[in-house]
């Protein structure tokens, strides 16, 4: 499994950033860096474009999934079914997610393992990013810029509502909690690696809000659409 592993995974992203590295960042680590976290989003696009779209349609829905909770509180299988129902009808996969986590470990341990050993396997390196950031060392100013990165990211997510926070079901207390929550944890984790990894999470959570302000509107004119194909059919 290891060796799986090593020969899929971990060599050919250490390849390709050596081979960045040496061609077209300027012998700029931190550009390299840059440049592989575009590679792995893009390659991994629509991956990625399928879970960010159902996190924010789930999100949209999320009262008519609490008006079926109140509905059938004292029927859960047919809780069950218009749940699934209203999940079918909006084309979303409540368990995306999880499966982009799963997909991403393996590529976040290789990244990890690259950026804290690596390294040393790459000769003539210099381990700098604009050339006097130490990548090999934590940075405050990468890591607060992921956090504040990924902060955007999550408030993207969230439905615009006029709702008084007593009035949220759980679920919506805990995603508007995540989005102060993750940021803190970007925090306190990163700080204690070398801010290479805290600068691929960089580049990752940008191109994530650039993503999400992407659905976001294209999801937002498909409800505008709906509406208008509403309005017309009744009259």
């Amino acid at each position: 499994m290891s060796s799986l592993y090593n020969n899929y995974i971990y060599q050919p992203l250490l390849h390709v950033l050596v081979f960045l590295y040496q061609h077209f960042s300027f012998h700029d680590l931190g550009i390299a860096i840059v440049l592989l976290t575009i590679i792995v989003r893009i390659i991994l696009f629509p991956l990625f474009h399928k879970g960010a779209k159902d996190q924010a349609i789930m999100q949209k829905i999320a009262p008519k999934l609490k008006e079926i909770q109140i509905r059938h509180k004292d029927n859960k299988e047919k809780q069950v079914q218009e749940t699934m129902a209203l999940y079918r009808e909006h084309k979303v996969n409540p368990f995306s997610q999880f499966l982009l986590l799963i997909i991403q470990l393996p590529i976040l341990i290789a990244l990890f393992k690259i950026f804290s050993k690596g390294f040393q396997e790459i000769q003539n390196l210099h381990p700098y990013f604009l050339g006097f950031i130490d990548l090999t060392k934590p940075n405050i100013i990468i890591v607060l810029a992921a956090a504040a990165a990924q902060f955007i990211q999550a408030k993207l997510t969230l439905p615009k509502t006029d709702k008084q926070s007593k009035n949220l079901s759980t679920a919506e207390r805990v995603s508007r909690q995540m989005v102060f929550i993750g940021p803190i944890f970007v925090v306190v984790v990163f700080l204690q690696f070398p801010s290479a990894l805290g600068l691929y999470w960089l580049t990752f959570s940008v191109f994530s809000v650039i993503q999400q302000i992407i659905i976001n509107k294209q999801l937002n004119i498909e409800q505008e659409l709906k509406k208008e194909g509403k309005k017309m059919g009744i009259e």
